[in-house]
């Protein structure tokens, strides 16, 4: 068996679990492991199992396969610990696989000694309780009086605002004043579904160890079983809790803090044989508390998440606002052409970048486009640093073939290797019409001549800073009068409509082609409504820019 650790850009983390066969990763549907990932081909790479041992191949992807940051192209073994890039995604190998566990039932007795019994079926049993009849002085009617005025007590104490430390310790103060225990622990469960003691106390002093035990939080969390262990010393599960043997504890009571999107940790009391037996009515106490306590706890995490996401939306408005400052307002004056260019975020932030600059006034610019890998605050960030490497290569007027290979090294030393650029970069004669251009792994631009034939400037090196080092090649082109030049981002091509269709490169040429005589701003509108007309609705996965050059007749 192989365990995959698969990172995609966007999204959890998940394990995939192979045993055997051959498996097509890419982010088409018709993939065996399909990836949320636009930089991903239809079907990227191929992973076999063969004589007993695991390879991996590209097939032909646009942006290729890595392994442990080597360029690969042909199917290369893959150890235990091996790095696998594919596009923006990454995932970790790993041999062999751990079991998983097999879920618990609603409610089950072990000998003597623990009960386990679904919190749900308890709070529901809870709920059906009726004042029991007898005198006023009756223990059963004072312990359901008491019970009541406790459950009221948590739900009025719970209900102030406060954070979630202080109310972790409220928590526990009513638990301690309700069950008298001598140890108690409130565990809630991380982001990557371990669990942390967020809170304990204990009577006998400081020197406590919280009490912990895998196979309690197993048992109650994860499975919603709340536990009362009559004698944890005769169970082999808690006995070797070096936490629970220490602090003296035999008898433990344990209920879930149950939420619906699944648990959100557990609750346990615990005590000596000589201060205080816990019984079936302490069990149905807790769990009717933790349940209390666990909605208080989900409204302050959807509290804190709704001024995280306030923040974080804060954020993202500056970043933007950085961002544009990096993009030019308005394209320079070029005699004898028409320019335009344009950027649409599909997250606020962009990862896409472009800029036209006049290096000789009236004779020589640069236009440069680049499209970074990702979304989102991490791709802005990235399409700083790039403008920064880009922007001293122009001014220095290094020829494109260079300056990328120059980009690429210095963006290859300061990136983890899941983090590279696709780009343009041509110089214009703009008396002479010659354009020199070097692609690195960017989208074919497409030149259409006035007579409505095509030509795709296909591209000339790979993504920079994907290597270490790669050669680039310039290529020089002509472009005479009525001829526009059309360089994008693949946001563009890339746009699906509800059938998961591409918009593709045949559709943006026929765009082109049909408003070839238009100035480029009134292109690049035409060629929008297209792209509306086409998606349907369907959100734009990635960001979308354009830079068109037209030679005036």
């Amino acid at each position: 068996m192989i365990a995959l650790h698969i990172e995609p850009p966007t999204g959890e983390a998940f394990v995939k679990r192979l045993d055997g066969g051959t498996h097509v990763i890419g982010r088409s549907d018709q993939a065996d492991l399909v990836i949320p990932d636009r930089s991903l081909s239809r079907q990227h790479a191929r992973l076999i199992y063969e004589n007993g041992a695991w390879t991996i191949e590209d097939l032909g992807s646009r942006n290729g396969t890595l392994v442990n940051r080597q360029r690969i192209d042909q199917p290369t073994p893959l150890r235990s610990g091996d790095v696998v890039a594919l596009g923006s995604s990454m995932f970790t190998v790993r041999h062999g696989g751990a079991a998983v566990p097999a879920a618990g039932g609603a409610g089950r007795s072990f000998g003597d000694h623990t009960m386990f019994k679904s919190a749900a079926t308890l709070l529901e049993e809870s709920s059906a309780v009726h004042l029991p009849a007898g005198a006023p002085g009756d223990d059963r009617i004072r312990s359901y009086a008491e019970r009541l005025r406790t459950l009221n007590e948590v739900h009025e104490a719970l209900g102030r605002t406060v954070a979630i430390d202080d109310l972790l310790d409220l928590i526990l103060d009513r638990a301690f004043v309700a069950l008298r225990p001598e140890e108690g622990a409130i565990f809630l469960k991380r982001a990557d579904g371990e669990y942390d003691c967020a809170a304990s106390r204990s009577n006998r002093g400081t020197s406590h160890r919280c009490l912990y035990s895998t196979n309690l939080i197993r048992e109650v969390a994860e499975k919603g079983l709340a536990a009362l262990v009559f004698d944890a010393e005769l169970d082999d599960r808690f006995n070797k809790a070096m936490s629970i043997l220490s602090a003296g504890v035999r008898s433990m009571v344990a209920a879930p803090l149950l939420d619906p999107d699944g648990p959100l940790g557990m609750m346990v009391l615990g005590s000596s044989f000589t201060v205080r037996r816990f019984n079936e009515e302490d069990m149905q106490l807790l769990t009717s508390l933790a349940s209390v306590a666990a909605m208080r706890i989900r409204n302050l995490r959807l509290t804190d998440e709704a001024a995280e996401r306030k923040r974080l939306e804060r954020e993202v408005k500056i970043a933007r606002e950085v961002q544009m400052a990096l993009l030019p307002e308005r394209l320079p004056d070029v005699p004898g052409w028409e320019l335009h260019g344009g950027n649409s975020p599909s997250r606020g932030v962009s990862g896409d970048l472009f800029k036209v600059v006049e290096q000789t006034p009236g004779c020589d610019y640069a236009v440069f486009l680049a499209d970074v890998s990702g979304k989102g605050i991490g791709a802005a960030l990235l399409t700083a640093s790039l403008e920064a490497l880009v922007a001293a290569q122009i001014e220095l007027g290094t020829p494109p073939d260079q300056a990328c290979g120059l980009v690429s090294r210095l963006l290859y030393a300061r990136t983890p290797p899941e983090k590279y650029a696709t780009g343009f970069l041509g110089v214009l004669d703009a008396k002479s019409g010659a354009l020199r251009y070097a692609s690195a792994g960017h989208n074919p631009g497409l030149l259409v001549h006035g007579d409505g034939t095509t030509e795709w400037l296909q591209p000339t090196g790979m993504p920079l800073g994907l290597m270490p080092a790669g050669g680039y090649t310039a290529v020089e082109i002509t472009l005479t009068g009525g001829d526009t030049l059309v360089l994008y981002t693949d946001g563009i091509t890339e746009a699906n409509n509800p059938e998961d269709e591409e918009f593709g490169e045949q559709r943006l040429e026929a765009v082109c082609v049909a408003n070839r005589q238009l100035p480029p701003r009134e292109l690049a509108a035409a060629l929008d409504r297209e792209l509306e007309a086409f998606v349907e609705g369907v959100p734009y996965a990635d960001d979308r820019t354009m830079v068109i050059l037209r030679k005036l007749g």
